[in-house]
């Protein structure tokens, strides 16, 4: 049975106390709104990681947004997943849209990221998703397949279902752009496709799939009503508070 899940990114944002401040609001607040099995997740910055994790009461999760593809070395600056969950996170975003575009990562590196995660026990978020231009020109179908295919169908059924999938329409990030309900719905419903064509009619069925293009409180009941969205990979939206609290109560809807 597939997982509903919110996952906030705070991306850059939040020096050390504003991150503890807010992530001891939205754990306050998602206590009384989270229902059953639901999953919150907050992804933040590598330097909040410890403090969060032990402010989280088991209520709220937490993730980072980035790890390397390597389990130790001579990569200054770079984070492994070792240490990442030596935090007391248990999620890793892999494959941002914001990371393919600015730091140029490909589906094969981000395929790395992804078994290294795994052997670290970190659930991977993996991120696919198209551009405008992809959009426009009508690509998106083998845009995202080939993410699918070069990203995480390497892997074995078993590492698979550890894997949580965001489809991140990249024009709608960041820019108050979201795909209608009906979009959303058609590229949901084309990915669960694709992992039931490699893995099986079982394994498409557990496959969480999130929506992550500019969900927000006012949009997310009606996107989360779809069959085949699991709930989101949200951004702006998980700094404030109320707005986070308000998209895990749409999982309810």
């Amino acid at each position: 049975m597939r997982k509903k899940i919110v996952a906030g990114n705070w991306k850059m944002n939040n020096d050390y106390n504003e991150g503890v401040s807010l992530f001891s609001e939205i754990v306050n607040m998602v206590r009384d709104e989270k229902k059953g099995d639901q999953i919150a997740v907050i992804c933040a910055p590598f330097i909040h990681l410890n403090s969060l994790a032990q402010l989280s009461s088991g209520v709220v999760k937490i993730g980072a947004q980035n790890c390397h593809q390597n389990e130790s070395g001579a990569y200054t600056g770079e984070i492994s997943a070792k240490m990442i969950k030596s935090t007391g996170a248990e999620y890793v975003i892999i494959g941002h849209s914001e990371r393919r575009q600015y730091f140029a990562e490909n589906n094969q590196l981000l395929a790395e990221k992804t078994v290294t995660a795994l052997q670290n026990n970190l659930v991977p978020i993996f991120c696919i998703g198209e551009t405008l231009d992809e959009r426009n020109n009508g690509s998106y179908f083998n845009v995202i397949e080939s993410q699918l295919e070069e990203g995480v169908f390497g892997l074995s059924a078993e590492d698979f279902a550890k894997v949580v999938l965001a489809y991140e329409p990249v024009w709608a990030i960041g820019t108050g752009l979201t795909a209608t309900p009906e979009q959303a719905q058609d590229i949901h419903a084309f990915i669960r496709s694709k992992v039931e064509a490699k893995y099986g009619v079982n394994a498409a069925d557990d496959t969480t799939i999130l929506y992550g293009g500019s969900c927000n409180a006012k949009n997310a009941p009606e996107l989360f009503a779809q069959a085949d969205i699991d709930g989101g990979l949200i951004g702006g939206a998980s700094l404030k508070s109320r707005d986070f609290t308000d998209i895990v109560k749409a999982l309810n809807s």
